[in-house]
């Protein structure tokens, strides 16, 4: 369908926004489950990939460690560069995250998270993924998994594994890579968010900025004119409801700073959380789901990493984090 819809003289954006008629819309409405914890059974896990190496996870919040398959690393394919970046492909196994019909953001973040990393190893970069399958990052007990849905103490474990699996990775940024949804179909666009309270905050918001922009520049080259909805403090983001101690927190975990007990060793790298498109909009969904839509993003994404890294990294004392 993607296909037929690349006429001569339209982007695909520009093509499947003609085809999303209001009855389609409508009926997406009804598809829609932005609840980020809608459960779904988990593939079986395949063999990590052959090119890949474990990093060591190694701390109390993650006491079973992580699933076959998360926190790997991939060398440089080009010349090496000597840089790191870690990419969290969000949600996963037992999370589908945000879904419409047969779309779901768990899928759709890995493919581009794959597509990513073979462009950035091309450039010189060392990758670590959160997860290279469809899985949770960690080892989750029996009991956090309940009629296949992920709870709530499962979700706060696989929060702290990809942090950790962060910081091991001893990478220089982090991006995590996930997609909207809401309750109306007519609205979409592309929204990229970072941690102010951090004591590298000006580095969350100037990776920020760059993913932001780099997206924008990606989507207008493949010539689709996705809203720009901005760069947003995960403050932002407010109380979910979940738990008392997530409301408390009122940040995103993977990005936000030290609170004990709930998150005792945060990221310690500059990071950002992307969300590309709107799953609950039947044109941006069509587009996350094509080869070309994969790319775009990927392409954003790698481009703003290359800026990210070109300006030198502040002194360790700096880096400390908050």
């Amino acid at each position: 369908m993607v296909g037929a819809l690349l006429l001569a003289g339209f982007g695909l954006y520009a093509q499947a926004r003609l085809a999303g008629s209001a009855q389609a819309r409508a009926r997406t409405t009804d598809m829609v489950s932005s609840l980020p914890f809608f459960g779904s059974t988990p593939t079986p896990t395949p063999k990590p990939p052959p090119d890949s190496y474990p990093v060591a996870v190694q701390t109390p919040e993650v006491p079973n460690g992580v699933v076959a398959g998360a926190c790997l690393a991939f060398n440089p394919t080009g010349v090496d560069l000597h840089h790191t970046f870690f990419i969290d492909p969000g949600h996963g196994g037992p999370d589908p995250g945000a879904t419409a019909g047969s779309v779901q953001e768990k899928d759709l973040s890995l493919a581009v998270a794959l597509q990513l990393k073979d462009q950035l190893r091309a450039d010189g970069y060392r990758v670590v993924l959160a997860r290279t399958a469809d899985t949770s990052v960690a080892k989750l007990a029996d009991s956090q998994v309940q009629n296949g849905v992920l709870t709530n103490s499962g979700v706060h474990l696989d929060a702290l594994a990809r942090i950790a699996c962060a910081n091991a990775s001893h990478a220089e940024a982090l991006v995590s890579i996930h997609f909207n949804a809401f309750n109306d179909p007519g609205v979409g666009g592309q929204e990229t968010y970072y941690d102010d309270a951090r004591d590298f905050a000006g580095d969350n918001l100037r990776l920020a900025k760059l993913l932001q922009s780099s997206l924008q520049a990606s989507f207008n080259k493949a010539g689709w004119q996705v809203p720009d909805r901005g760069v947003l403090s995960d403050a932002s983001t407010g109380n979910n409801g979940l738990t008392p101690e997530a409301d408390a927190y009122g940040r995103l975990l993977e990005l936000g700073p030290t609170k004990a007990g709930w998150n005792d060793h945060p990221t310690t790298m500059p990071g950002a959380l992307v969300e590309p498109f709107f799953v609950s909009d039947p044109v941006e969904a069509q587009v996350a789901s094509s080869p070309e839509g994969r790319r775009a993003i990927a392409s954003g994404i790698e481009q703003a990493l290359i800026g990210f890294a070109s300006v030198p990294a502040p002194s360790p004392s700096a880096a400390a984090g908050g």
